[in-house]
């Protein structure tokens, strides 16, 4: 007998795609995150469509690629002749999906027993999205994002660097400031301007706002003993945003995706720096003044903290 299946659609940085669970799965215990991003039925337009099997079948000729601890739990990633396979485990129990080499079909399995299910298919679909959306002049980055004043400002970094710290910071000492996504927001280039998203993954803080905004700027984040705030562009530019992004680098296609819309990005997001920075106040203001009340200042400049304010 062949179980029913139920079809869910969703829609991030303005790109549609689909979920088909079998009914006996509520898909708002499995992925409470996506609520805010439903949609109406994808049509012809879908990115990918993800369904849910009971079986798992594994191919033939897998090539293991990449091995990795991460929050997902542990991460194998496997090449095979028709695409991709991607494994992840967690205190015994393993789930995964085989995709094509485009991430747009892919096949799903999940363990049940694994009370930590929902975050596992999250995860399966955050990694499908980074890589599908690569086709559309958009990219999944490892930051925290803020709003203010009607635009969006990216802070990245290496895990431990003080991402969200700093976010903190902005929330506290710059008026007017909210939380868009402090794990993973996407950017999307439209109409020659680059645009912030808010997504359902945002690490261990829960914010999944459905919004977009225009970027004011995007910031790598390395911890020292003074404030200072570095401008970048060109290749520079293109070097501080690449580690925050999310592709399969042994494919050469995604790969060149991901770096043609980079190139793009570094040319139109108004600053691109560096902040060397302590975990304080000063340091948001300085951040703050240099992506929001000085993107017409000349590049390269270096701006050091004003103490006094």
């Amino acid at each position: 007998m062949v179980e029913s299946t139920t079809t869910h659609c969703f829609q991030v940085a303005g790109l549609k795609f689909s979920v088909e669970l079998p009914c006996a799965l509520a898909v708002g215990q499995l992925l409470p995150s996506f609520a805010p991003f439903k949609a109406d039925a994808v049509g012809g337009d879908c990115l990918f469509s993800l369904s849910v099997a009971d079986g798992d079948t594994k191919p033939a000729d897998l090539t293991l690629i990449e091995e990795s601890d991460n929050d997902m739990g542990h991460l194998r990633l496997f090449a095979s002749p028709a695409g991709y396979r991607v494994e992840i485990v967690n205190d015994g129990c393993t789930h995964s999906m085989n995709a094509d080499r485009l991430f747009s079909r892919i096949e799903a399995h999940i363990d049940h027993d694994d009370r930590h299910a929902g975050n596992a298919l999250s995860s399966m679909l955050r990694i499908a999205f980074a890589q599908a959306a690569l086709r559309c002049d958009a990219v999944s980055v490892h930051a925290s994002a803020v709003a203010c004043d009607g635009r969006a400002c990216l802070f990245m970094g290496k895990s431990g660097t003080g991402k969200s710290t700093h976010s903190a910071l902005w929330l506290r000492h710059i008026p007017g400031t909210e939380l868009l996504n402090d794990d993973n927001p996407a950017i999307r280039i439209v109409g020659g301007r680059a645009y912030a998203y808010g997504t359902p993954w945002s690490g261990k803080t829960p914010c999944y706002k459905n919004l977009s905004l225009p970027v004011a700027g995007m910031v790598r984040l390395r911890q020292a003993p003074a404030n200072r705030f570095f401008r970048l562009e060109g290749a520079d530019a293109f070097v501080a945003i690449y580690p925050g992004c999310s592709v399969i680098l042994q494919d050469t296609h995604l790969r060149n995706l991901l770096y043609n819309t980079l190139t793009r990005l570094a040319e139109i997001i108004p600053v691109v720096g560096r902040l060397d920075c302590l975990p304080d106040r000063e340091a948001a203001i300085l951040c703050h003044r240099a992506m929001l009340q000085e993107a017409h200042a000349a590049k390269h400049e270096t701006i050091t903290t004003i103490n006094h304010i």
